[in-house]
C-alpha cells in the first residue's frame, strides 16, 4: 500500500486480533432444530456487512454451552471462510437482535484488540482493496476457501485510534446517507411495476382511450365482428364435426359483464378471435444449431429475451414451429407464481417454440397481437390464470381449451391500435426512467467503495499532528499481544508442574 500518510503505518490482520475462531455444528446437522441457539452461517451475512435471518438455524443449547470457541460477541467481525462467498464480512454492533448466537464451521469470528477500533477494521474488510487482500489467500476450486493462516497474510493500513475514531464517525454517517438514498431509489422498480400494470388495466377497460371514442364514434359493433368471423370459420371448414366445433366455440356465452364497458366493448373469449392454439415441439434442443428454440425462459416482460437460447438444426421442426412476426406466445407450464407469462415474437430473428409454450394464431385484421399481449399482462389475465390453472408438484399448468376461454376486453381494432400507441408510448417513459434509475443505483453503488476507498489512502478526515502516530499504536498492540502470549505459556506450565494435577490425570489414566 502505498501513498498513506506519514503517520499511518502497515500492519498484517493477525496483530490487530486477539483471536481468531470458527465454530461447529451438531454430528447429525441443525436440520430438524426449531429452537436453541442461533447458528450463524455464510448465508446469514450480507454483501453490505450486515445479516439476514430470515432462514435462521440453531443448535442444542447443550450443544453450544460445550463449544470452546465460536461463541459471537459485540464487536466481531464475521468472515465466510469457504464456498462462492468466501470473504464476505459483516458487523456485531449493537442492533445484533441474538444475545447469544454461535458461527458454524464456514464463518471466522475476528475478534480484535482494544487498542483499535474494531469498526475501522471491519469497513477496511468491506471496501475493495481489503476483500482482495482476504481473498488473494483463497485455495482450491470453486468451492475452496481460506484458512485460518489468511490473518497473517492480510495487511491493513493501520491509522492512529484518534483518527480511526474520526474516519469511522465520518463513515457511518456519509454511508448511512448513501443508505437512505439507495432505499429511496429502491422504492423506483416497484411504483414503475404499479405504473405499468394501472396503464395496462386503464388500456383494458377502456379507460385509455376514452376521448379517442368521443372523436371516432362510428365504429364496427363487435356482434357484427364475431359473426363475420363465425361465417368465414365456418365457410373454411370441410368436415361437419369440425363445423360443429366452430358453433359451439360461438355459442359459448361469457361471464364478464360487458355492462360495465364503454358503448361497443364487449368481453369475447379468446377462442373467438383466434384461429388455432399450437404446442411447441418436445425434441431435444441443442446449444448450437440453424435456428433458436424459446423456451418458457425467453419470455420476460412480454418481450423476447435473445439470451440463453438453445437451437435445433431438423429442418421439419423449423418448418412446423416456425414463428411469424406478431406471434403471440404463451407459458402454459411453469411454477404457479410465473404460469401464463406471455411475449410477442416480433421477427427479430428466425425462431420455433419449445413444447410449454402455446402459439396464438390470433385473426390479426380484428385482434390485434400487440393488445392481445397488452391483455394477457394484465392484472386482469393474471388473476384468471390462478383461477383456471391446475397445480402439480412444484408446477402448474393451463392448457390451451382453458386459454381459449380467456374473455379478452374486445373493440374495435382502430381503438386497439390506439389503446397500443398509447401503452407504447407511457411505457416508453417508464422505460426512460428506469433507465436513469439503473444508472443512478450504480452510481450510488460504486458511491460506497469510493468513499471507504478515500477513507482508507487518509483521505476522508484530516489527519492531527497531536495523535499518537500509527507506528507507536502497533508497538503497544504487539507489546500487549506478546504479554498475552508470555501470560498464556506460563498458565500452560503452570498446569504442567501442577503435582495434584498430575496425579488426578494419571488416575484417570
Amino acid at each position: 500500500m502505498k501513498d498513506l500518510p506519514e503517520s499511518w503505518t502497515i500492519c498484517m490482520l493477525n496483530e490487530l486480533l486477539v483471536s481468531l475462531e470458527s465454530g461447529s455444528r451438531p454430528r447429525g446437522g441443525v436440520q430438524g432444530i426449531r429452537e436453541g441457539i442461533p447458528s450463524i452461517g455464510g448465508e446469514h451475512l450480507t454483501y453490505n456487512g450486515g445479516f439476514n435471518f430470515n432462514s435462521i438455524k440453531f443448535v442444542p443449547q447443550d450443544f453450544a454451552n460445550k463449544m470452546s470457541k465460536g461463541h459471537i460477541k459485540k464487536n466481531d467481525v464475521l468472515i465466510v471462510k469457504d464456498g462462492a462467498t468466501t470473504g464476505k464480512t459483516a458487523f456485531v454492533d449493537e442492533d445484533f437482535p441474538h444475545e447469544k448466537a454461535v458461527v458454524n464451521e464456514h464463518v471466522f469470528i475476528c475478534r480484535t484488540t482494544e487498542l483499535i477500533s474494531p469498526r475501522f477494521l471491519f469497513r477496511y474488510l468491506i471496501s475493495e482493496k481489503g476483500k482482495n487482500e482476504i481473498l488473494k489467500n483463497f485455495q482450491g476450486s470453486a468451492q475452496g476457501g481460506i484458512n485460518s493462516s489468511f490473518v497473517s497474510n492480510t495487511e491493513v493500513p493501520l491509522a492512529p485510534l484518534n483518527e480511526q475514531r474520526r474516519i469511522v464517525d465520518k463513515l457511518e454517517k456519509l454511508l448511512a446517507r448513501v443508505n437512505n438514498c439507495k432505499k429511496r431509489l429502491d422504492t423506483i422498480p416497484g411504483l414503475l411495476k404499479r405504473f405499468r400494470q394501472s396503464v395496462l388495466a386503464a388500456a383494458c377497460s377502456g379507460r385509455l382511450t376514452a376521448d379517442w371514442r368521443e372523436r371516432n364514434p362510428d365504429v364496427e359493433p363487435v356482434d357484427r365482428i364475431l359473426e363475420d368471423i363465425q361465417k368465414k370459420r365456418l365457410t373454411q371448414a370441410s368436415a361437419t364435426a369440425q363445423k360443429q366445433k366452430i358453433r359451439d366455440i360461438y355459442s359459448y356465452h361469457e361471464e364478464g359483464d360487458s355492462d360495465l364497458f364503454p358503448k361497443n366493448w364487449q368481453y369475447v373469449a379468446l377462442d373467438k378471435l383466434c384461429e388455432s392454439f399450437q404446442y411447441g415441439t418436445s425434441k431435444k434442443s441443442m446449444l448450437s444449431g440453424k435456428v433458436p428454440v424459446l423456451r418458457m425462459g425467453n419470455l420476460q416482460n412480454g418481450e423476447i429475451s435473445w439470451i440463453d437460447l438453445v437451437y435445433t438444426s431438423d429442418d421439419e421442426e423449423i418448418e412446423k414451429y416456425k414463428l411469424e412476426p406478431g406471434d403471440v406466445l404463451f407459458n402454459r407450464t411453469n411454477s404457479p407464481e410465473l404460469v401464463g407469462k406471455t411475449s410477442i415474437y416480433r421477427g427479430e430473428y428466425p425462431a420455433i417454440f419449445a413444447g410449454y409454450l402455446i402459439k396464438i394464431s390470433n385473426y390479426k385484421t380484428v385482434l390485434s397481437s400487440e393488445y392481445l399481449n397488452c391483455c394477457l399482462n394484465s392484472i386482469y389475465a393474471k388473476e384468471f390464470f390462478l383461477r383456471v390453472k391446475t397445480d402439480g408438484v412444484h408446477q402448474s399448468n393451463i392448457n390451451a381449451q382453458k386459454l381459449g376461454k380467456f374473455e379478452v376486453p374486445f373493440c374495435s381494432r382502430s381503438e386497439q391500435q390506439e389503446i397500443v400507441r398509447r401503452v407504447d408510448a407511457l411505457f416508453k417513459i417508464a422505460d426512460q426512467i428506469e433507465a436513469r434509475y439503473q444508472k443512478a443505483r450504480t452510481y450510488v453503488d460504486k458511491l460506497t467503495q469510493s468513499i471507504l476507498a478515500k477513507a482508507f489512502r487518509g483521505e476522508l478526515v484530516p489527519q492531527d499532528p497531536a495523535d499518537e502516530t500509527a507506528s507507536i499504536l502497533l508497538e503497544r498492540i504487539r507489546a500487549e499481544r506478546a504479554g498475552r502470549e508470555l501470560e498464556s505459556l506460563q498458565k500452560g506450565n503452570s498446569r504442567r508442574k501442577n503435582p495434584a494435577r498430575q496425579r488426578k490425570k494419571a488416575g484417570k489414566t
